[in-house]
């Protein structure tokens, strides 16, 4: 299997990303096709003894930074490294691609240069979320600030397919968030959403409330990109900020550090959970190929685990999956309306 890297995306390329793409052919067993400025690729391995064994490189010179406008991927950046690893991708030159890049320029270039697949409305991203006994899957995370119904719908079975095919879950539970758990809630669109979630091929369980998710009231939670995002980003900086004050409490005197080595070993373990690198990365979700979009300030850790995601969504068939869950749920949704 070959996975398609962008070499340049992210805070902390191309060192951070050569180094987990290292780590992902010695453990993994793929084969990497990297794309970004080959003399440049070819300097940092040399000058940090990482070892391009298994990897190949596509040439791109240019980079796109965090401050071009995301449509630029397609215009003026056609040439760089995550431009050309699409293209790669689109061309069948690699079985799914992992970019820590911009987010709205991978979006943008997926959709444009992979194309969506046939019937999906808007791509959506998805991440996983720490909750009491595990994580559960947040979709969308912001690549559709605006949604309609049924685009909440295909979110649900796109995401319903990932969970089955990627992690192995055999039955995972939908819930639609809402400002409360009753039918009537929201708005229009939580409204009508609803009605739509309870005839689609998914194990809708009904609304959630934000403040029951981190419990693991579901499995799999759906909502516009603008909701989606600003739960994702509050969530990190609760996290955050829980951490620094327990921290700071720990470090008060000697009988709180004394304290603090004992629980120490539950504290790297929750912490280690919270952390975004032992995941890997957010899959774009509607594409016809597998995309995983990495964190921005990933580490090589992160790009391993993206790089590992990208291999299970291959292996599990997420995008044959997807498309003929969503088919099986446009024919019927038809043939209800021709009845009716």
């Amino acid at each position: 299997m070959k996975i398609v890297v962008d070499a340049f995306g992210g805070d902390n390329a191309p060192l951070e990303i050569l180094k987990g793409a290292e780590m992902a052919v010695k453990e993994l067993d793929v084969d990497i096709l990297l794309s970004g400025d080959e003399a440049a690729i070819r300097k940092c391995a040399s000058d940090n003894g990482i070892s391009l064994a298994r990897m190949e490189i596509l040439q791109a010179p240019d980079i796109l930074t965090m401050h071009d406008e995301p449509g630029e991927v397609i215009k003026s950046k056609s040439n760089s490294s995550l431009a050309v690893g699409l293209k790669a991708l689109a061309e069948d030159k690699g079985d799914a691609f992992v970019s820590a890049g911009s987010t709205g320029a991978v979006v943008v270039g997926s959709t444009f240069i992979v194309k969506r697949m046939r019937g999906v409305k808007r791509a959506a991203l998805a991440s996983f979320i720490p909750s009491r006994d595990g994580h559960f899957l947040l979709l969308d995370i912001g690549a559709n600030a605006e949604c309609r119904p049924e685009m909440l719908v295909q979110f649900a079975v796109m995401g319903s397919v990932y969970m089955k095919q990627v992690q192995g879950m055999e039955n995972p539970t939908v819930g639609l968030l809402n400002i409360g758990v009753e039918e009537s809630k929201g708005g229009e669109l939580q409204r009508q959403a609803f009605a739509l979630l309870q005839q689609a091929p998914v194990n809708f369980i009904g609304n959630v409330e934000a403040r029951d998710i981190p419990a693991g009231v579901c499995d799999i939670v759906v909502t516009d990109g603008f909701t989606g995002n600003v739960v994702l980003k509050l969530t990190e900086g609760v996290a955050g900020t829980m951490f620094g004050m327990v921290k700071g409490i720990f470090m008060e005197g000697f009988k709180s550090k004394l304290a603090a080595a004992l629980v120490m070993p539950g504290l790297k373990s929750l912490k280690s959970k919270m952390d975004y690198a032992t995941i890997g990365g957010a899959p774009l979700m509607g594409i016809s190929k597998p995309v995983i979009k990495a964190h921005g300030s990933s580490n090589a850790l992160a790009i391993k685990n993206a790089i590992r995601q990208a291999k299970r969504s291959v292996e599990g068939d997420m995008v044959g999956t997807i498309a003929a869950d969503l088919a099986k749920f446009a024919a019927a949704s038809k043939a209800a309306e021709q009845q009716a």
